[in-house]
């Protein structure tokens, strides 16, 4: 910070941010001006620093934006200088998560909460829109093929899961009959964009004055492909059954939110995308969350995660299997 011209003295008031189960966030005072450091675990996973790199990458491209996100300050790449770990500074984001607490007056007005849920499609259209190639991000990933890889890539990482010692394989029906669905109906014309990864209401915050999102939080799976895998991620988690009800929390337990109709009528409003092909980016997102969440499961059955934790997510992975086989139901 001393050769950032970022203050001077001592750090004070440090104390730790909540959300997120893998990395580490510290918000702190240095000469009058508030910071939050986000840096990895203190186990560090081997790929934990390259993440971290492309977040703070996406997140200074994004700055001179209408993208609802963070604010970087400064950044460090070299992780010999802070616990073997790369990290970064940005401003605090006023505002809450949802899903973990719904305060006054949100939590006793309807149409207000109604309104966040609107917002929160406006936010994901507005990064929908931004031009990679403007920002800077041409080469942030490979959107060339990138809806055709989905299935290949997430079956060979539900099968990766076998390396935990103890984990029987994946038991969710609708597994098999998913993934055929999704290789034989592929969306053509697909148009590349800027792709959060893990859209959904507890990666949001919402600002606490009037209904509508501070700052879509946790990039970790941002790349470059097709934003409407995104939608499908916030309409295949809304709570409005019960897998979307486990992931919403709060704001999903006050209810009087929109359908999922209407999130899709406010998207067409927002973006010129073509929503025709819906159904398959829904279930499309169904699918990779599902498998990504059954990680923890795996992991559980090796100790490595709390066993009543990796029960719950299993049970939200079922779910999300059970929502996609009824859309595909729903097409025949």
């Amino acid at each position: 910070m001393d050769t950032q011209q970022l203050g001077d003295g001592p750090i004070s008031d440090a104390r730790p941010v909540g959300g997120g189960t893998q990395n580490v966030m510290v918000r702190f005072t240095r000469s009058g001006r508030e910071y939050v450091l986000r840096r990895g675990p203190t186990h560090m996973r081997p790929k934990t620093n390259d993440v971290l790199l492309r977040e703070l990458r996406v997140l200074s491209a994004l700055a001179d934006t209408d993208v609802r996100c963070p604010k970087i300050i400064a950044g460090c790449d070299d992780p010999t200088l802070l616990g073997d770990s790369v990290f970064y500074l940005m401003d605090p984001v006023d505002g809450f998560n949802s899903t973990v607490e719904l305060p006054e007056p949100y939590v006793s007005d309807d149409a207000l909460r109604h309104e966040m849920a609107l917002s929160a499609v406006d936010a994901l259209a507005t990064l929908g829109a931004v031009d990679p190639d403007a920002v800077g991000l041409c080469d942030f990933g490979k959107p060339v093929g990138f809806l055709e890889r989905q299935v290949t890539r997430w079956l060979g990482e539900l099968e990766s899961y076998g390396r935990h010692e103890g984990y029987p394989g994946p038991d969710i029906p609708g597994l098999e009959l998913v993934a055929i669905w999704l290789q034989a109906n592929i969306p053509q014309g697909s148009v590349p964009g800027i792709v959060h990864g893990d859209y959904h209401l507890a990666n949001l915050m919402f600002a606490r004055e009037k209904p509508e999102i501070a700052a879509i939080v946790d990039w970790e799976m941002c790349t470059l492909g097709d934003p409407l895998l995104d939608f499908g991620w916030l309409l295949c988690t809304w709570p409005d059954d019960a897998a979307g009800a486990q992931i919403a929390g709060a704001i999903g337990a006050a209810g009087s939110l929109p359908s999922t109709d209407q999130l899709i009528a406010r998207y067409g409003q927002q973006s010129s995308r073509n929503l025709s092909a819906l159904d398959w980016y829904t279930v499309c997102a169904g699918f990779k969350l599902g498998i990504i969440i059954e990680g923890t499961n795996a992991r559980a059955y090796a100790g490595k995660a709390p066993r009543d934790v990796g029960d719950m997510l299993h049970d939200t992975a079922v779910k999300l299997f059970q929502r996609a086989v009824a859309i595909i139901e729903r097409q025949a």
